[in-house]
């Protein structure tokens, strides 16, 4: 999420630290509907728990969100704006109840315990005289939380989860003086120093939010983690000490998270008779993404929230949109990358929605995917070139950028920067404004709030309204922005145009819905004051596109998946790490689970998403090819044409598993996608699904033991990866014999390719 650093310090009060963990939690979900069936395609399901699908999916395992909501509409609503601080507040009643389906209060944090913990606005402030916001008596604890359940009660429909972490809290959190304790927060609390799993933090942490959401009424945990990734400098700069060390392993710590989380979640589902969610915020950007793995984190949630906002800012001195839908081939920052030109790029811009959406598209269906939208700019100042500002640069003074950062854009201040953060008691140049802002700019109107942001006009000159505001709209990327020719400041918006389409290609995509960050930035217009300020615009706006929209896309697949699976794994190991990783080049370990013998020329196919171009390829001589694309052109102006790609590969003809065993190929592409999805394997006449899709329905064996070779009757010596050998010597690996065609040292039999140096004659 944007920095809140000056919103978290001015939010100030004692912090609430929950201490008490949950315990071994069992039951059985009451619900008497068949659960299984309204399980949603592709989420995992805890072993042996009934977790209560029924009471949150109907049977085609779409969420029910009330007969006006077959999309989500997902308001992030933010401890800071309490009014504490004289600043306007935004307050439970001000949320617009019965348009939202889902509400993500901003933040909890990671605590140095490893356990949940919030703030004091969140359980003790009051507002008295405020109409609206008087206390409900019911509830033991007062703040935000008491009002989302006051209101909750009269919007059943509702749901309220708890988001944890965001920018300014993963790696750490504010204490009751306002100082921020650096404790490592997500980074240290799932990834120990050496780069293992921390899962005894993990579990501290997923009992203390199990315990959270039963005392609060919370309906799940939303999960905010900036950033898993291995890309270094990655995420905020004040965590860059603990992060950085744990790179290449926190992809490793938050899938465990994850996977702990949504199993203790579940078994609290079937205890309570009440279905607890797990979701996330996750890049957009495929620079973060690219250092994500396969984002095998997809599996364990109901659906993903996708920060498509933040794509450019002043932290750096390319001058373009906040939050595109679309790429136009005129990024200036892809440009200078050489994205355009590259050949093995495609041509894709990969700073827009449509492309982080296709991303995500290839791990999960469309209906468990939604795209976020900011109710807030982002902006600069001293722009050069350009079209009215757009693909134009601006270059910040050195010692004006924002901790961590040796160069940066000249953001925007003053009057064009709002909603400022403030570091080491300097405003931090973002051109960061609320959108009810944004609009009176633009009607040369500076707004009667200006003081109690702070700005003084008499004092300041930035702080005065100068020179005209002029909106500008590019429909090829899908963006508005302010352009001020004589301050030459840029300010790139979001509005009833822009947002509209969005809607429009969330209905026409069918995808689950959109995540607004935040709802205090909306806007309506004030008679009485003849100005702009806190209002319901724009998400009326988003209600009334969806309230009779179609149902989301509920399936993965776009393929036949037959009914019966086998237990067969591919799973994506040794990623390269960080800036190191291009091309993308894991090892996939394709592992026989199955009681049956897979044969040699067995044909495997799967999609991969088309966030990567059509030119995914093995180094491992096993013939992988593209057998299908639906984008197959290059470039992706205007968005991309298609979902997937489908791709075939067959195991060699000598190259048999048997039941236990594995073999390895090398695996290229060029751009991030969340791995591989949809298999089918062939063999003996007859094609299979793969139980590791997790698709609903069908015959699913139950997962078998892996076998582990014993050597039995094997009569040639066991491999030894430190011995020589020569051509036509022999060894025995995982029951079977190899003989050498050449020399060779350390290189394991059954892993180097159907022209490799090893030959296999077979299982002994």
């Amino acid at each position: 999420m944007p920095s809140r650093l000056r919103a978290a310090l001015a939010a100030g009060g004692a912090a609430l630290a929950l201490m008490a963990g949950a315990g071994a939690l069992t039951g059985t979900a009451t619900a008497a509907a068949d659960n299984a069936a309204c399980r949603p395609d592709g989420l995992y399901q805890t072993p042996n728990v009934d977790v209560p699908y029924c009471l949150a999916y109907d049977e085609d395992g779409r969420e029910k969100m009330g007969a006006d909501h077959p999309r989500r509409i997902i308001g992030y609503f933010t401890s800071w704006r309490t009014g504490k601080n004289g600043q306007p507040a935004y307050l439970a009643n001000n949320i617009p109840w019965g348009k939202v389906t889902h509400i993500n209060y901003a933040f909890a944090h990671v605590n140095s315990a490893n356990k949940i913990g919030v703030d004091s606005s969140a359980t003790a402030l009051e507002w008295p005289g405020v109409a609206g916001a008087e206390m409900d008596p019911a509830y033991a604890y007062k703040g935000h939380f008491n009002l989302l359940n006051k209101y909750k009660k009269q919007n059943p429909n509702t749901k309220t989860l708890i988001s944890v972490g965001g920018w300014a809290e993963t790696g750490g959190y504010f204490d009751a003086s306002g100082n921020r304790v650096n404790s490592g927060g997500f980074y240290s609390m799932t990834t120990n120093a050496d780069g293992s799993v921390n899962q005894a933090g993990i579990n501290t942490f997923a009992d203390s939010v199990v315990a959270f959401l039963r005392t609060y009424g919370f309906n799940g945990v939303d999960i905010d983690y900036e950033y898993p990734t291995s890309m270094k400098d990655a995420g905020n700069p004040l965590d860059w000490s603990i992060a950085n060390a744990r790179r290449g392993n926190l992809m490793k710590g938050y899938a465990a998270l994850m996977k702990t989380l949504r199993e203790k979640l579940d078994t609290a589902a079937a205890a309570d008779s009440k279905y607890y969610m797990l979701t996330v915020a996750a890049p957009a950007s495929g620079y973060l993404l690219r250092g994500m793995e396969t984002f095998q984190v997809a599996q364990y949630l109901d659906y993903v929230n996708i920060m498509s906002y933040d794509l450019h800012g002043a932290w750096n001195e390319f001058v373009g949109p906040n939050a595109a839908l679309f790429d136009d081939g005129k990024d200036a920052e892809l440009a200078k990358w050489g994205v355009y030109t590259t050949s093995q790029y495609g041509g894709l811009g990969y700073l827009n929605t449509d492309w982080a959406y296709h991303y995500f598209r290839g791990a999960m269906q469309s209906g468990r995917i939604n795209i976020g939208v900011p109710y807030y700019t982002r902006g600069w100042k001293n722009v050069n070139g350009g079209t009215n500002g757009l693909w134009g640069t601006s270059i910040g003074q050195s010692g004006n950028c924002a901790q961590g950062l040796t160069s940066c854009g000249d953001g925007a201040r003053g009057i064009d920067n709002l909603w400022h953060d403030v570091e080491n008691g300097k405003e931090v140049g973002a051109g960061s404004n609320p959108m009810w802002h944004a609009m009176n700019l633009a009607k040369g109107i500076a707004g009667s709030y200006g003081p109690q942001y702070g700005l003084n006009p008499a004092t300041d000159p930035e702080d005065k309204l100068t020179g005209t505001y002029t909106r500008h709209y590019d429909s090829t990327l899908t963006a508005p922005w302010l352009w001020n020719a004589s301050k030459k400041v840029f300010l790139s918006t979001e509005d009833d145009q822009s947002l509209g389409a969005k809607a429009d290609y969330v209905k026409n995509q069918g995808i689950g819905g959109i995540m607004i960050w935040e709802l205090a930035g909306d806007y309506a217009w004030d008679s009485a004051k003849g100005e702009y300020f806190m209002g319901q615009t724009l998400t009326s706006l988003l209600y009334d596109k969806f309230k009779a929209a179609t149902p989301y896309g509920a399936a993965k697949s776009k393929v036949a998946i037959p009914a019966e699976k086998l237990d067969v794994t591919i799973q994506s190991t040794a990623f390269p790490v960080g800036d190191s990783n291009y091309p993308i080049s894991p090892k996939l370990v394709i592992t026989n689970k199955s009681q049956m013998t897979i044969p040699g020329g067995a044909e495997i196919q799967w999609d991969y998403s088309t966030s990567a171009p059509n030119n995914a390829k093995d180094q491992s001589g096993f013939g992988l090819r593209v057998i299908s694309s639906e984008h197959s052109t290059a470039g992706n102006v205007g968005g991309l044409k298609g979902d997937f790609h489908r791709v075939s590969v067959k195991l060699p003809s000598w190259q048999s598993l048997a039941p236990g065993a594995s073999v390895t190929m090398d695996y290229v592409y060029y751009l991030p996608t969340p791995g591989q999805a949809n298999y089918t394997l062939t063999f003996g006449g007859k094609t299979y699904g793969l139980a590791q899709d997790l698709a609903r329905g069908g015959v699913t064996p139950e997962p078998t033991p892996t076998i582990t070779p014993t050597g039995g009757a094997c009569t040639a010596p066991a491999w030894n990866a430190t011995a020589v050998y020569n051509g036509g010597q022999k060894v025995s690996h995982k029951s079977r014999t190899w003989e050498a065609k050449w020399w060779t040292q350390n290189n394991e039999p059954g892993t180097t390719g159907e022209w490799g140096v090893w030959k296999d004659l077979g299982p002994c």
